[in-house]
C-alpha cells in the first residue's frame, strides 16, 4: 500500500519555493519540566503519536507541478541539543521528515518547518507529547482537554484539512499598503544569529495592557513601534521617513471556528505613520486596537485569504511546471513578501495545560527565526506568571533589543535577561 501524502495548505506554498542555505522558515517550542528528560520515555512518546497527528509526521516530496507532504519512511528520532536553537533544517532532512524533536537537561524542544502547521497547531502537538511523556514518566493520567488530545483517537477530518479553502470568500481583497521602513545592520557572516530572551511577569504585564486599554499583543506591538519610530528618528532624515509597522500573525482558527492542525494563520501589518504627529504608548494602543477591529471580521478575512487562494486555482499557474514556479514565487516574495512591515511580532498567548500537567511544567518558550529580509524577529509566550519574549536577530546591532527592554523596565515592568550566544558555522 502506498504511504499517505497531501497537497501544502494554501500558506505552505511559498515555503519550499523560498527557501535557502541561509533561511528556512521554522519555529520552536519548548517545554521546560520540574526534573531531567529520559530521552527513551520522550522517544516511546514521539513514536506514540504518530497515528494521531498523520499531517505532521510527514516528510517534504517534490513533484511536476508542486510541492507535497508525505507519510514520513521512519519515526522521527528524539536528539540531544546539539547546537543553537532553529540551526538550519537542511533539504535533506526536510526529505526525511518536516519537524525535530530534542532534549536537554529538563527541556523538550521541537522545531517545525513552516510548511506542516503554524503556532497555534506545533502548540497542540507539543502539549500532548509533554503529556504523553509525563504519563510514561510517572504514570499520571491526563484528560483531553486544554488543547491536549487523546493520543489513542483517530484524528477528526476536519484536523488535517486545508481550511484557506473552505473560508475563501467571493472576492479577494488587494493587497496594496505602503512600503514600510526597514531595520538593518551588520549581517552575521555564516547566517549566524543571536537570541536575547526578556523575561518579565505575566501579571504585570497583563495589568499594564489593562490600564493602556488594550491586549498583551496589543500593548507590546505598541511599545516596539515606539521604539521603531525612534529608531528611525536616529538614523534617517525626518524628510525620508516612512511608516512604521508591526507584522502580527493571527489566528484565523478564533475567526472561522475551525480547529485544524495545519497552517491557519494571516498576517496583518499594524502600524503608524510617524511623519504624521508623535504618538504616545497609549495612542499607539488605541491605534492597534482600531486597525484590528476594523480587520478582524470574518468577511475582511475571507477576502484575505481570496487573494492568496484565488491565484492558487487558476489553471495557468496549477500547469506551470515547479522548476519554473520556484523562481517567479521567489521573485514576488522578494519584492512584496516582506517590505510592509520592520518587524515580525508573535505571540503564542496565555499557555494553559490540563492540571495533572501543571507541577511539571514551569516554563513555555516560542521562538521564530529572521525571514529572509527582516533582520530582526519577535515571538513570546506565557505560562503561568512567566512571560518570555524571545528577540531573535542575524546583525551584529543590540540597538532594537536594547531600547525595547529598556522602554519596557520605563514603564514599570521589570526585565531579566537571558543572552543566547551563537552557533558555529554550519557547513
Amino acid at each position: 500500500m502506498n504511504r499517505k501524502w497531501m497537497r501544502l495548505d494554501n500558506a505552505a506554498l511559498i515555503f519550499p519555493a523560498i527557501r535557502s542555505r541561509q533561511w528556512v522558515n521554522t519555529f520552536r517550542i519548548s517545554v521546560d519540566l520540574s526534573e531531567e528528560v529520559d530521552p527513551a520515555l520522550l522517544q516511546q512518546a514521539v513514536e506514540d503519536l504518530f497515528p494521531r497527528f498523520p499531517s505532521l509526521y510527514v516528510r517534504l516530496g517534490r513533484g511536476l507541478f508542486w510541492y507535497f507532504l508525505e507519510q514520513v519512511k521512519t519515526l522521527p528520532q528524539v536528539r540531544p541539543e546539539y547546537a543553537f536553537p532553529l540551526t538550519h533544517m537542511s533539504a535533506k532532512e526536510q526529505k526525511r521528515c518536516c519537524f525535530r524533536v530534542f532534549y536537554h537537561e529538563k527541556r523538550i524542544a521541537v522545531e517545525f518547518f513552516h510548511v506542516v502547521t503554524d503556532g497555534g497547531g506545533g502548540l497542540t502537538y507539543v502539549k500532548t507529547l509533554t503529556a504523553r511523556y509525563l504519563e510514561l514518566k510517572y504514570g499520571i493520567s491526563v484528560p483531553p482537554e486544554k488543547g491536549v488530545l487523546d493520543h489513542r483517537t483517530k484524528p477528526a477530518e476536519w484536523e488535517t484539512e486545508d481550511a484557506f479553502q473552505k473560508t475563501g470568500g467571493k472576492y479577494a481583497m488587494s493587497r496594496k499598503e505602503e512600503t514600510a521602513y526597514r531595520l538593518s545592520g551588520m549581517r552575521e557572516p555564516g547566517g549566524e544569529r543571536h537570541i536575547i530572551t526578556g523575561l518579565v511577569s505575566t501579571k504585570i504585564l497583563r495589568e499594564k495592557a489593562r490600564k493602556a486599554g488594550s491586549t498583551v499583543t496589543g500593548y507590546l506591538a505598541a511599545v516596539m513601534m515606539e521604539t521603531i519610530i525612534e529608531i528611525q528618528a536616529c538614523h534617517v532624515k525626518e524628510k525620508k521617513w516612512r511608516p512604521v509597522k508591526i507584522t502580527v500573525p493571527i489566528n484565523l482558527r478564533k475567526v472561522f471556528q475551525t480547529d485544524t492542525l495545519r497552517n491557519f494563520t494571516l498576517a496583518l501589518n499594524v502600524g503608524v505613520d510617524p511623519r504624521l504627529k508623535a504618538y504616545s504608548v497609549e495612542e499607539l494602543c488605541r491605534e492597534y486596537d482600531r486597525q484590528m477591529a476594523l480587520e478582524l471580521v470574518p468577511e475582511k478575512m475571507a477576502a484575505r485569504v481570496a487573494a492568496n487562494v484565488n491565484l492558487q486555482r487558476l489553471l495557468s499557474i496549477r500547469l506551470v511546471p515547479l522548476f519554473l514556479k520556484n523562481p517567479i514565487m521567489r521573485g514576488v516574495y522578494r519584492q512584496v513578501g516582506e517590505k510592509k512591515g520592520c518587524i515580525n511580532l508573535s505571540n503564542l498567548g496565555r499557555v494553559e495545560l490540563p492540571a495533572e500537567m501543571e507541577p511539571f511544567v514551569k516554563r513555555v518558550d516560542f521562538m521564530i527565526g529572521v525571514q529572509i529580509s527582516y533582520p530582526n524577529n519577535c515571538s513570546v509566550a506565557s505560562y503561568g506568571d512567566l512571560t518570555c519574549i524571545n528577540m531573535i536577530r542575524n546583525i551584529r546591532d543590540t540597538e532594537l533589543e536594547r531600547r525595547f527592554f529598556t522602554r519596557l523596565v520605563q514603564r514599570g515592568i521589570p526585565v531579566m535577561i537571558e543572552e543566547g550566544t551563537p552557533p558555529l558555522k554550519e557547513d
